[in-house]
Parts: C-alpha cells; structure tokens; sequence
C-alpha cells in the first residue's frame, strides 16, 4: 500500500465509488446504509433493470425462485407465483431503487467507454460516452456477464424479406399470429419463449445444434393467505427463503459426484420420454455428454411443445437465407415471415466487460491480461487493478442456486475492502500475483471429478477448456486479509 496522497488540487470532485451497470443495487444500497453517499451509478440505458429491462420476451421468467431472486436485506412478501416473470421482477427492482432512495445517485444513458488508474493520486479516471469522466478512488464493475447479445449473421441475410430479431431485443410491434417462423438456438431464452408463440403461429421450426437438459419446474402460485403470513410474520418468510435456499443447495451434489450425476440423469431421461410422445423425437431432444456440465434448463412447457402438430425439431444447420425462406444445408428450404435468434449472449470476458480500455497499474490492460486466461481473486479482484472490483467475475456463475447470493457475498467482501483501506489511510491496495495464481490453481483443482470436467464444451469454458464461468462449489466466503498490505 501506498502512504495517502495529497487532496487533489483540481475543482472536479472526487467520488468515492463509481458503480458501472446496474447490477450494482445492491452495491449502491449497502453504501447508502454504511453512511456513504458519495458515489454515483453510470447507467447505459434510460431506465434501470438490466437484463429484466432488456429481456421482455413472451414467457420471460427467472429460473430462481422468486424468494430467492431478491435482496436478503429488501425482501418482497408478496411475490405472485413460485418463479416471477420478467414484469415483476423489473418491479421489484424499481420499487427497491426508490425505496432505498438509489435514482438520485444513477446517472442514465452514461455508457462507460475508457478507465484507467493513476498510481500517483491513486485514483481511477472513468470515461463515457457523453464526453464526460469521473473520477474515483474506487470502481465497481457491475455490468453483468450476460449483457452483450450474440448475433450471428447468415449468407443471404441481405436478401430475406421477413423479420429477424434477438429475443433480448424482442420486437413487440411485430404480430407473429399465422406466421412461418424460424427459432434459431435452444438456449433458456428460446426454451422460454417457444412454447409461448408455438400458440398462435402457423408453423415453428426449432434449429437445435445440441439439445440441452430440462428439468422441471416446481411451479405454483402463492395464496393470499401465504403473502399476508410472510408479510406479518417474518420468521415465516425467513424459514421459506431458508428451505428454498437449502433445496437449491442440495442441487450441486449430484453436480460434484459422478456417481449421483448417474442416478439424476436417468431421472432427465425419463422426464423427456414421459412428455414427448413420438419415441424418436424424444431421442433427439436427449443430449449425449452429461447430465449438468452445460447449462440445465428448467421448464414445464419446453418439451409438451413438441407435441403440437404446428412445431418442427430441425437439427441441420442454415446454407443460406433467402427472400422469404430458409435454405437448410440437407437443401430443404423452409418458408420463413420471421426468424428468432434464441442464441444467447457474448461470454467472452473482453466482450462482457464491455471492451473498453481498462488500465490499471503500469503494464496492466485488463484486455491483455485477460486475453487467454481470465481470471480474478474470488471472481471480485485483480491483480494490477487496484481498487478495482467486479460483480460476477470470473468464477463466480452458480448453476444451482441465486446468483443474488454470489453479488450480496461479493458486496460485503467489497465494503471490506474499502474498510480496510481506509482504516489503514491509504491509496489503494492491489492483490499479490501470487495470492490470486495460488486461489485460482486451488479453485480449478476443484472441478476435477465433476461433471465440468467430464469432456464436453460449453460457454463456461475458455476456448482452451479452462472453466472460468462457475464456482466449482457449494457456498462461498469472501475475505479481504489476502489483499496486499
């Protein structure tokens, strides 16, 4: 650590902690309550929500419980049904925004495009879009993983007469009543969304590379009389957020144990050939690598879709676009008013961290640094960028419980870390190369023997196979004494 600098001569106020992206509620919230007003949130769009701002797609809905899916500190009682849809999780996250007094402190349409430290002042320099620059003595990067849309492009596209749209960008103007449309991926998106257009559309035709495991979905309204208990009795709702989260829980062990993996499995299986009725179809919609190592979807209605006579499983890959169809490379030819993208998001790290120059200490580029192995001290920080911090980093994905319970554990290790700062009267403080090296080689030693490591490929890998997505664990403990002192 550094001995405190001198006060900055310059008029521009210095602000204690830009947050960039709005996953940083929680951040904001918890600096508010340690008596901290001085920081500013940078928000790229008009209006706060994030992915539940931008996803809005027929049959939005979380794949968490909605009890779950909520701050342990800005608890909501009277949640509708056991999994919210999107509406009503962007609600909440409005509601909790005022109610926690955080609009004052976001600055909308302020897209961060360049930041870089300065060792000398110890202070981060932080640059927008609209021309302006922040300057701070610490930055919280809370933009999110899954932000960035990926949107392949096809041969022909120029020539297709139709509607091609990303569900994350879903166009609601376009009525696709009577319609031949192309869904493209059999991400959570498309899984989601499907099933709820397969309705009214004359002719769907899924596009699957690789099907994917679905489970069910423990689905069910909550009665008035559960809301109105939870609300008045607020041991009851801690108990319900306690099962809920220890039920999840449960969910890693077959993820960590081969042999469990085995049993789960067969039970997967049969889930599939109980709802899909023509035996082959169901074969097709059966993955062939194991049980939990890419991402496990959860829905009633994915699978009961195949069972309408209007829904098609096509497992070949697009030759080409046409004015108004689809040239299949078997040379079907699909006719096409609408394609769908269901192909989820950029999860390249230098893509998601938005791909902006990020300079730390000298010869420290996030971008190079990260340029073939991404990787931070407990998924928050790194080396060579100090007083630099991320929600949901590298490591830190759950495929079992709430990712609000990876941001509230990462939350409080970075109000630590400020803590401690500050009590030592200090610039900033940088973790040891060797602390994060000798964690991050502990944390990969862990997915040995479990179904992340059993061979096949998924986004949570770098291209060299290295799992830089999900904490190979159950639970998780931050602390700040392993920071450079």
């Amino acid at each position: 650590m550094n001995n405190q600098a001198q006060a900055d001569t310059g008029v521009r106020k210095i602000i204690d902690v830009v947050i960039i992206g709005f996953g940083g509620l929680g951040m904001a919230i918890k600096l508010r309550e340690a008596g901290n007003d001085n920081f500013v949130v940078l928000e790229k769009a008009d209006e706060v929500g994030g992915t539940w701002r931008e996803n809005s797609y027929p049959g939005a809905t979380c794949d968490v419980q909605s009890h779950m899916y909520s701050f342990f500190f800005a608890p909501k009682h009277d949640w509708s049904k056991r999994y919210a849809g999107w509406q009503e999780i962007q609600q909440y996250i409005l509601d909790t925004t005022d109610k926690f007094g955080i609009r004052p402190f976001v600055r909308f349409n302020r897209e961060v495009c360049a930041m870089h430290f300065d060792q000398a002042k110890g202070l981060w320099a932080v640059d927008t879009m609209a021309g302006e620059q922040f300057v701070a003595r610490h930055v919280v990067m809370a933009s999110g993983p899954l932000h960035v849309p990926s949107i392949p492009t096809f041969p022909g596209q120029e020539k297709f007469k139709g509607q091609i749209f990303h569900s994350a960008q879903w166009d609601h103007d376009y009525d696709l009543t009577g319609k031949h449309v192309l869904s493209i991926g059999t991400d959570s998106s498309a899984i989601q969304y499907a099933p709820e257009i397969a309705q009214k559309v004359a002719k769907l035709h899924i596009l699957q590379r690789t099907p994917a495991w679905v489970i069910p979905r423990d689905e069910r309204p909550y009665a008035n009389w559960e809301k109105r208990l939870f609300a008045s009795v607020p041991l009851t709702h801690s108990l319900h957020r306690a099962r809920l989260y220890w039920s999840n829980e449960a969910r890693v062990w077959p993820l960590l144990s081969p042999r469990v993996t085995v049993v789960v499995q067969k039970l997967a299986k049969l889930f599939i050939t109980t709802k899909v009725h023509d035996p082959l179809l169901a074969r097709q919609l059966t993955p062939d690598y194991t049980f939990g190592c890419k991402r496990l979807l959860v829905s009633n209605k994915w699978l009961p879709m195949f069972n309408r006579a209007n829904v098609e499983l096509v497992s070949v890959g697009i030759q080409e676009l046409r004015e108004n169809s689809v040239l299949l490379r078997d040379g079907r030819e699909l006719q096409a008013d609408c394609i769908i993208l269901g192909t989820g998001f950029v999860t390249d790290p230098r893509i998601y961290m938005k791909n902006f120059p990020c300079k730390g200490l000298p010869g420290h580029d996030l971008m190079q640094d990260w340029k073939s192995n991404a990787e931070a001290y407990y998924g928050t920080t790194v080396t060579g960028f100090p007083n630099f911090y991320q929600l949901l980093g590298p490591n830190t994905g759950l495929g079992h419980n709430s990712i609000i319970f990876m941001i509230e554990a990462q939350v409080h290790y970075v109000l630590q870390c400020i803590k401690r700062l500050q009590e030592k009267g200090a610039d900033y403080q940088d973790v040891k190369p060797q602390v994060q090296r000798e964690f991050n080689e502990q944390l990969q030693a862990k997915f040995v023997g479990t179904v992340w490591s059993s061979g096949c490929s998924s986004w949570y890998q770098q291209a060299d196979g290295k799992n830089i997505r999900h904490w190979p664990d159950h639970g998780i403990i931050k602390r700040c004494s392993a920071l450079a002192s």
